[in-house]
């Protein structure tokens, strides 16, 4: 794919205001200085813009770097540092505040939670800028799109989109601060190097601090060109460095959306429609201003495709509690709408209807698999399906709006602040452009925050009061309203030649396809829903992907991974069942198969093309710390998948047991490739966390739609892995490839449910082609 679905979808529901593509343009393409600081919004995928410094010359400015006047004058005074410190910080660009005490802010344009983009991006920029990490303070930018450009988390995109203009954020900046250091010291610039913070003269022995060369540095014209670092020059990239809100969050000091706290705060608890689609007929508020401390009772509209909020009835309140509690009194008559008749078993008919027959779309198709199919003898078939699931972050769904006349203050935990201004704008009727977001962090978001609905629900709410209002979402209603990962069904047929390998492959597969729901208008849904299906990496002379379309009133959205959570789990699976039907080894079958794509790759790559070595390598990093093909107990298996998500490259080794009547799972073997590790701790974590929501994806989650309405409500009913179920060794290893850096927030998700389907086969002869896995044929 070009681009991650959501980026694609987003840049079309929201496009800039200024009329561009929200970051489409490469990460990697060549540009010169000029065209570097005018548009690295788009190009850099909305990290950096034009430096901003004071006293700059414009365009094209002359390089001020002193002369070598004095370099090897080993009497010169040492150092300069005891002169009275510079009163105003370098604003090296839009990301670095140098300060006088030498001490650094680096702006991070990122939503953080959880993943660490907050640390990794401020340390690519302090390697570049040789700063002293102990004195870097990364903080998270304010919304604004026109000096930061695209501020959008999502995709595994920060890493991969901010590795070049980041880097060289840093390196003009580093640039300019040895041309003041040279001018101050008089010296050629030739005979400086930089180090922890300082400009080093070795010549003589004189160090200047960053800090002390504020004000000349501010004088310097940016240069016209930069030399990064080699990678070995690291001394920050590729070590090991916890997370800088790691020590707040352990001691509860962080600050997420549901704590923010305005004087004169108000608390709104929503009773939305219980019914997709429905919409509040009427309701009764007599018995909820019963309650000590409600304030108001207002309706909240739906808003339709863009937004998506649910039609419902707000109680506005002085606490959460009594806002809860009003909440409980309304008497609402709904209109249960056009959905209400739709459910998961009704779904269920529809797909198998759907995969039964010629797909509504040909994604794309290599030889005739058609005419070789039914001409084969021997066809392998194999249907596969995975449910609904929400994404159950860890602090649900809250956000907090002021609106005072024609302005709008929005604050919370959001992955798309700079895209809120649009919808909060349109709901309110006022200007995007005086809408205000203030990002907080983020208890979690595996997507579910890219979607604004309880961002929009929030204004609409706070405009009724001329307090600030914080709506605080349930549990339950994060269960019941969320943008769920779409229900799919897959339905393969393959025939083999004579060695067993597969000569004709035919995938055809159904989803409520994501975009759908927030454009209805949209056509054409199977490139996007099939990735990694119709671009999987294996070898196959006849082979066609076919999509059909499945129309849900269900709201859908991205989730960790997105499509390949369940056309990995497919391919993967029906992988390992070809290679039983071959008499081979699972691990070599795929190791032969894993070939240059010969068949048209929907919306290829051409910045990050599929290389078949890389998923070649992490397939067989991951056997050979498994010890795949050792001898195992009776009852103990190993099963083994790879796959390719948001371009970086995971293939997964699990290691089990079912004695007990249920998988234990004893280890669990990661290898990813995302080109250079930049912070192998925080990697290791995003690895690790993938699996094991990988795994409770696998055994525990689904969301069942009965009447037109979701049946889980808490995780009484909506069951997620515990800890006394998670694998008892999770191991993680990296390839560490020379390829530019990509994410590793999402690819170690899709090869675990094939991964675990496999290894329970292995162990016991029961194929699990079904999620989350019926642990009764077992």
């Amino acid at each position: 794919m070009t681009r991650p679905d959501f980026e694609e979808v987003l840049s079309v529901l929201y496009p800039d205001p200024d009329g561009g593509d929200r970051g489409v343009a490469s990460t990697t393409e060549a540009m010169d200085r000029r065209t570097f600081l005018r548009i690295s919004s788009v190009a850099g995928g909305g990290l950096l813009i034009a430096v901003s410094l004071p006293g700059c010359k414009s365009g094209q400015g002359d390089d001020k770097t002193a002369g070598n006047k004095d370099k090897n004058d080993k009497n010169t005074p040492t150092p300069v540092e005891s002169e009275p410190l510079p009163t105003e910080p370098f604003e090296a660009n839009a990301f670095v505040e140098i300060k006088p005490d030498n001490s650094a802010t680096i702006t991070v344009a990122k939503s953080e939670m959880g993943q660490g983009v907050r640390t990794t991006l401020a340390m690519i920029i302090a390697e570049e800028l040789d700063l002293d990490w102990s004195k870097v303070v990364p903080q998270t930018a304010p919304t604004n799109p026109k000096k930061y450009g695209r501020q959008t988390t999502g995709g595994s995109a920060s890493v991969r989109t901010g590795w070049k203009p980041l880097r060289e954020a840093g390196a003009r900046a580093r640039a300019m601060l040895v041309a003041a250091a040279a001018q101050k010291l008089q010296v050629d610039a030739k005979s400086l190097k930089t180090d922890n913070g300082h400009v080093i003269h070795a010549d003589s022995g004189r160090k200047l601090t960053y800090g002390s060369l504020t004000e000349i540095a501010a004088e310097q014209s940016v240069p016209e060109t930069v030399v990064l670092k080699d990678a070995k020059e690291f001394k920050l990239l590729g070590k090991e460095h916890i997370g800088i809100d790691a020590a707040d969050i352990v001691q509860g000091k962080a600050t997420y959306g549901i704590d923010i706290r305005m004087p004169n705060m108000l608390f709104a608890s929503i009773e939305r429609t219980p019914v997709f689609g429905g919409k509040v007929k009427s309701f009764k508020a007599d018995a909820a201003f019963t309650v000590a401390g409600v304030k108001k009772v207002v309706e909240v509209p739906a808003t339709g495709p863009m937004a998506n909020v649910h039609s419902g009835v707000a109680v506005i309140a002085e606490t959460t509690w009594a806002a809860m509690q009003g909440r409980a009194k309304l008497d609402i008559q709904w209109d249960q709408g056009p959905h209400a008749k739709e459910s998961s078993a009704g779904y269920r008919t529809a797909m198998e209807r759907f995969v039964g027959g010629k797909g509504k779309e040909l994604v794309n198709r290599l030889g005739n698999p058609d005419k070789v199919l039914a001409k084969a003898k021997g066809v392998v078939r194999a249907r596969y399906d995975v449910p609904f699931i929400a994404h159950s972050t860890m602090e649900p769904m809250n956000c907090t709006a002021e609106v005072k006349g024609d302005r709008c203050l929005i604050r919370g935990p959001i992955q798309t602040p700079d895209l809120a201004p649009g919808p909060v704008g349109k709901a309110l009727g006022i200007p995007p452009e005086n809408v205000e977001v203030q990002i907080s962090l983020l208890g979690g978001g595996f997507g579910r925050r890219l979607n604004l609905d309880y961002v929009v629900e929030a204004a609409l709410v706070a405009k009724h009061v001329d307090v600030p209002v914080q709506v605080v979402w349930t549990r339950e209603d994060d269960m019941t309203h969320d943008f769920y990962r779409p229900m799919a069904m897959h339905a393969i047929e393959a025939s083999l030649d004579k060695d067993g390998y597969p000569e004709a492959w035919r995938h055809r597969m159904t989803t409520p396809a994501i975009r759908a729901t927030i454009d209805p208008n949209a056509k054409d849904h199977g490139v996007s829903e099939s990735n990694g299906a119709s671009d999987m990496l294996y070898r196959v002379p006849n082979r066609s992907c076919e999509y059909t379309y499945l129309p849900s009133g269900v709201t859908r959205g991205w989730w960790r991974a997105v499509h390949t959570t369940h056309t990995t789990f497919a391919v993967e699976s029906f992988i390992d069942e070809l290679a039983e039907k071959a008499g081979k080894d699972p691990y070599e079958y795929r190791m032969h198969l894993i070939d240059e794509l010969t068949v048209d790759r929907p919306k290829p790559n051409k910045e990050f093309p599929w290389d078949p070595a890389r998923l070649k390598g992490v397939l067989k990093l991951a056997a050979e710390k498994a010890g795949w093909g050792k001898t195992m107990p009776k009852g103990r298996a190993m099963g083994i998948a790879c796959g390719i998500d948001h371009l970086s490259y995971a293939a997964v080794v699990i290691e089990l047991s079912t004695a007990s009547g249920k998988p234990l799972i004893h280890r669990v073997v990661c290898a990813a490739d995302c080109g250079p590790v930049l912070n192998p701790n925080g990697g290791r974590a995003q690895l690790e966390g993938g699996l094991v929501q990988g795994l409770s994806a696998a055994l525990k989650e689904k969301i069942t739609i009965v009447g037109g309405r979701v049946q889980q409500n808490n995780f009484d009913s909506y069951s997620i892995l515990r800890i006394n179920e998670a694998p008892t060794v999770i191991e993680t290893h990296f390839a560490n490839t020379d390829a530019h850096p990509t994410g590793l927030g999402e690819p170690s998700v899709p090869p675990t449910a094939p991964a675990l389907a496999n290894a329970i086969y292995r162990a016991t002869g029961k194929r699990p082609r079904s999620l989350p896995i019926d642990l009764a044929i077992l």
